[in-house]
């Protein structure tokens, strides 16, 4: 199962990794908004986890770009993975096209469970935790 985060910070990328190993998950690192779309073009993911602060291409207009996509890989499940704790902010997620927001740090469970409920959504081969 591979599941790719876009997220800036490479230490948070690293506990999410270690999370993921221990579920035994491939992780694909993305820096950017824009390295995260361009992996989307050329590999398979399962579930895409995103940060919405990132400079340049932000985490909301990186998930309008994945829902615009003109293939299948538009309905890929996102989590969403913030700090931020405006208000309204899982709201606005939700409506943007998340599927899941979950606040940093966020703990291996909560990751293991939205992960598994997106799959049982889904296709996906199996479920985490």
């Amino acid at each position: 199962m591979n599941i790719l985060f876009i997220e800036d910070d490479p230490m948070n990328r690293r506990v999410v990794k270690d999370m993921l190993d221990v579920a035994g998950a491939t992780m694909t690192g993305a820096e950017s908004g824009e390295a995260g779309l361009a992996l989307i073009d050329t590999q398979d993911f399962v579930i895409v986890l995103l940060d919405l602060r990132m400079p340049g291409m932000d985490g909301f207009e990186t998930l309008r770009r994945i829902r615009a996509r003109g293939d299948a890989k538009a309905s890929l499940p996102v989590i969403v993975l913030t700090a931020d704790t405006a208000v309204d902010l899982r709201e606005r997620c939700l409506a943007e096209g998340a599927d899941e927001v979950l606040f940093k740090p966020v703990a291996m469970d909560s990751l293991f469970d939205a992960i598994g409920r997106m799959l049982a959504k889904g296709e996906g081969d199996g479920m985490i935790g």
